[in-house]
């Protein structure tokens, strides 16, 4: 993959933006397979929200408050899943109250939802459980349609569970909360040549259009070579000016390599 000066492109004024921390052992071992990170990307670009960084940290305290104090400076949002359970190595929670330096006690609507959801289920109260009622002073709770253990937001941080099911239920209760930005529009160009083929004009053009992000991405295992080259921008006019130069820059290289110069037809 080839970014084309992507340093290039400053954000606008209105531009919102995002990380996510995903946090849990079981991720970094490979135990767990997270699909937590594409979901979060899709619900942002539908919002209109630009993730730019995603962060996994293990179940260590230390290192969950420097991940969240980091991102939380740097961006309008910021989603965490992962360890707001009822074990000992739930500790998000924990780590989330210290990063503010609040307190952390049993919240009554927690406990409230959390209770009518077990006397329901005929799930035994107990100190274990109870842990999941346990949201940092100050906090708002995200309500939690699946199993009831609500995440939380505290500042711009807003901490979800790590089960993909309950993590996507959390995300819609949020969406309404969250302001979004212009939705980015992308455009798709296939080529017939190498990245180290157009890499120069492709950096000449992004060059010129600094407000469209334009990457390579090779798409390995094909009968012929393949590059796939993709804008992105808010602006669609500029958007659609960028795509016709990388079409003709596209065509031109296919012409030297004896290639059809009809573009998109591979």
């Amino acid at each position: 993959m080839c970014l084309a000066n992507a340093g290039a492109s400053m954000p606008s004024p209105d531009t919102v933006t995002a990380a996510l921390v995903v946090i849990g052992d079981e991720i970094l071992s490979g135990r767990t397979k997270d699909v937590n990170i594409g979901a979060t990307a899709d619900f942002c670009t539908e919002l209109g929200i630009e993730l730019r960084e995603v962060r996994v940290v293990s179940d260590v305290e230390d290192e969950i408050i420097a991940a969240v104090n980091a991102v939380r400076a740097r961006y309008t949002y910021v989603f965490t899943t992962g360890g707001i359970g009822p074990t000992h190595d739930d500790i998000t929670a924990d780590a989330i109250a210290k990063a503010f330096g609040v307190k952390l006690p049993i919240n009554d609507e927690a406990r409230a939802m959390l209770e009518a959801r077990w006397k329901q289920s005929g799930i035994e109260v107990n100190e274990a459980r109870l842990r999941m009622a346990r949201i940092p002073e100050g906090a708002s709770l995200i309500v939690n349609s699946v199993s009831a253990a609500p995440g939380f937001r505290i500042g711009n941080v807003h901490v979800m569970a790590g089960v993909p099911k309950i993590m996507l239920a959390m995300l819609e209760a949020i969406a309404p909360t969250l302001t979004g930005g212009r939705k980015v529009k992308s455009v798709t160009i296939r080529c017939g040549v190498g990245e180290g083929t157009i890499g120069g004009p492709f950096g000449r053009l992004q060059e010129e259009f600094p407000d469209v992000k334009m990457g390579s991405y090779p798409q390995m295992g094909q009968s012929v070579v393949m590059t796939e080259l993709v804008l992105r921008a808010t602006d669609e006019a500029r958007l659609a000016e960028a795509a016709g130069r990388v079409r003709e820059m596209v065509a031109e290289a296919h012409r030297a390599a004896g290639l059809p110069t009809d573009v998109d037809v591979y």
